[in-house]
């Protein structure tokens, strides 16, 4: 991490101020590679790392202890989750407490969301102010309602046929879909100290706008969501594909 940061430093240091924006997504870039190759990392713990100390192959098996012991090769049920540290935890989190846990994904989808729109479509400040409440509105609206609206679905319309999953998408997309577009303008105009006929405004205005642009992401994501992705799994798909959409809630929620 200290490499990193030493990098982000010398590169914001030595470039020009019209080129910072392209080194902050670089430095991302960066950032994300090397969490990707943590997840494929040896296990911290020192008792592994005394044991691995010890080991001194010979010519005849050397290539087999640096196979076992290479980053690529470890073992899943020292590091929870394999591949993908944390997963495991998180997969019975969703089990034990999923509201909780379903609410923490969508703050953390809708906090990327706008924090990456700010960064590379918005430019200057953050806003701060704004990425708290889009964060705010992800953890007490959006995962709470989408826990028990996809549960309910899926309880009401069991299965995986084409009909079910289009009925599914139809229901999401022509009932959901606005009624969710419009709690989100009342409640960023609420958060902005916005008089209710300023709201009215902003729903007639970019209701129909904002339910358009859903429609033409969210009827492919929803069907694939409702023929493959298990229902307590909904919400982290959902969120992983909305940070890009997020960018689009955030610009036109922030728009006067």
């Amino acid at each position: 991490s200290s490499i990193l940061g030493s990098f982000c430093f010398f590169a914001q240091f030595t470039i020009s101020a019209n080129k910072k924006h392209k080194m902050k997504l670089l430095c991302v870039l960066v950032l994300s590679c090397s969490f990707a190759v943590q997840a494929f990392g040896v296990s911290s713990d020192p008792a592994l790392s005394r044991k691995s100390a010890l080991v001194q192959p010979t010519a005849f098996h050397k290539k087999e202890v640096v196979a076992k012991n290479s980053p690529l090769f470890r073992d899943p049920a020292v590091v929870r989750g394999g591949a993908v540290p944390g997963w495991n935890a998180y997969t019975e989190a969703l089990d034990k407490k999923p509201l909780i846990t379903k609410a923490m994904t969508s703050l953390v989808g809708w906090a990327l969301g706008d924090l990456l729109a700010q960064m590379f479509i918005v430019g200057g400040p953050i806003d701060w102010k704004r990425f708290f409440t889009l964060s705010f509105f992800g953890f007490i609206w959006h995962g709470p309602t989408g826990h028990y609206f996809y549960n309910w679905l899926d309880r009401k319309i069991p299965g995986t046929s084409g009909k079910v999953v289009a009925l599914k998408v139809g229901i999401d997309q022509a009932i959901w879909c606005p009624i969710f577009m419009t709690v989100f303008f009342t409640y960023l105009g609420l958060a902005n100290g916005d008089a209710f006929n300023v709201i009215g405004n902003k729903i007639k205005n970019d209701l129909l706008p904002a339910c358009q642009g859903s429609w033409k992401v969210w009827i492919f994501v929803h069907a694939i969501n409702f023929k493959f992705i298990p229902t307590k799994y909904r919400l982290i798909y959902i969120n992983s594909i909305q940070i890009a959409f997020n960018m689009f809630l955030s610009m036109i929620g922030s728009k006067k």
